[in-house]
């Protein structure tokens, strides 16, 4: 397949080819692909993939940069998100919560995002997605008169993959950097509930859990994300600091939670008025200055947020990550284990009541 360009547009040509020309993970349906989407479908189509097997239910991903911007398996559309991307929560279907909820963790990082979901694409989703910012999709398929649709986007330029639900790639990953081949087996790891399986735990916790250590196997490293309700409501990506990375995703997460808040909810606009426009406007309600709400009340509503869920794909280095964790209403942690302060990890978690699951699994991803 040519390539509308490589990383930037001064990489022309640019092409990809299948490994084995008999057995490709998807076909172009339409528009005219870049690198970076390639790049994006690859890891979107696999997360989603993933995840609607463990979780049992539809998954979406919005990615950005090869790392999720969010996602989240079928669910519950709350006000704010049926406000936002005018829908009707009692109509709207699996797929297409699926996809909202992916989209709404960080609604701002999603502009021009590429969209994966796990299930063929319906008339609904594709009318969302005719109303928002997108820049291509990966599906299993489409339902009639979906790909008319989507084809007319970005002035016929969004790109439409199907993917073959039945495509397992090589056993071996081989990649070329500056001269050099590196290959290593494929990280065919199977992530499921037995892997977080503890006395007491909720099933709830346990998905949310299930579904955070999916999105961090499909995320530049470091990453950490933090889940509730069966979607990721803040994703930390590419930090050197695992730390920072905390900080960052916990940062999105309260933005997320902020913009619940019945000052912004009770934002109106024209409904001419663009998604995205709004999605602005609600995420400077929320800023701590000249925002929406008042210094008090801010953190009286954060502290409102429980129940939260804490992946990292790496071990805790340190206990500063439960303490940053913490502040977002995180009640459950799952990490590799076995650094050389896992035993400072542990009390710290007992001191705030976090119940901590070491998975034994490390999950980098560059």
């Amino acid at each position: 397949m040519n390539l509308r360009y490589g990383m930037n547009p001064r990489q022309q040509p640019a092409r990809v080819t299948a490994i084995d020309p008999g057995r490709q993970p998807f076909r172009l349906v339409h528009g005219d692909a870049s690198y970076i989407n390639i790049l994006d479908a690859a890891g979107a189509w696999q997360l989603v993939r993933e995840a609607a097997t463990a979780v049992g239910r539809p998954a979406a991903a919005s990615f950005k940069h090869v790392s999720p911007a969010g996602a989240a398996v079928a669910g519950e559309i709350d006000d704010t998100m049926a406000a936002t991307y005018r829908l009707e929560p009692t109509s709207t279907g699996a797929l297409t919560s699926a996809y909202v909820r992916a989209r709404d963790a960080d609604p701002k990082s999603s502009y021009g995002d590429f969209v994966a979901v796990s299930e063929p694409v319906d008339a609904q989703l594709a009318d969302l997605l005719r109303r928002v910012v997108s820049d291509g999709i990966v599906a299993p398929g489409f339902e009639p008169g979906v790909v008319a649709t989507l084809s007319a986007k970005k002035s016929g330029q969004f790109v439409v993959l199907e993917a073959d639900a039945a495509f397992e790639p090589p056993p071996t990953h081989t990649r070329e950097v500056f001269g050099l081949r590196l290959t290593q087996p494929r990280d065919d790891v199977v992530l499921s509930r037995d892997v977080l399986a503890r006395p007491g735990l909720p099933d709830s916790a346990v998905d949310d859990l299930l579904l955070g250590l999916i999105v961090v196997k499909y995320t530049q490293s470091n990453s950490v994300a933090y889940l509730r309700n069966g979607m990721a409501v803040g994703i930390g990506a590419g930090q050197q600091s695992r730390v920072d990375c905390t900080k960052l995703a916990g940062a999105k997460a309260d933005t997320w939670w902020l913009r619940r808040h019945p000052a912004v909810r009770q934002l109106t606009t024209d409904v001419k008025t663009r998604i995205q426009d709004l999605v602005n406007e609600q995420i400077r309600r929320t800023a701590p200055v000249g925002g929406a709400i008042g210094p008090t009340e801010r953190t009286t509503w954060l502290q409102r947020l429980d129940g939260v869920a804490f992946v990292s794909d790496g071990a805790l280095p340190f206990a500063d990550n439960v303490d940053q964790a913490a502040r977002h209403g995180v009640r459950y942690i799952a990490e590799p284990g076995d650094s050389i302060r896992s035993d400072e990890v542990l009390q710290e978690c007992q001191q705030r009541d976090i119940a901590l699951i070491r998975t034994g699994i490390r999950l980098f991803q560059h």
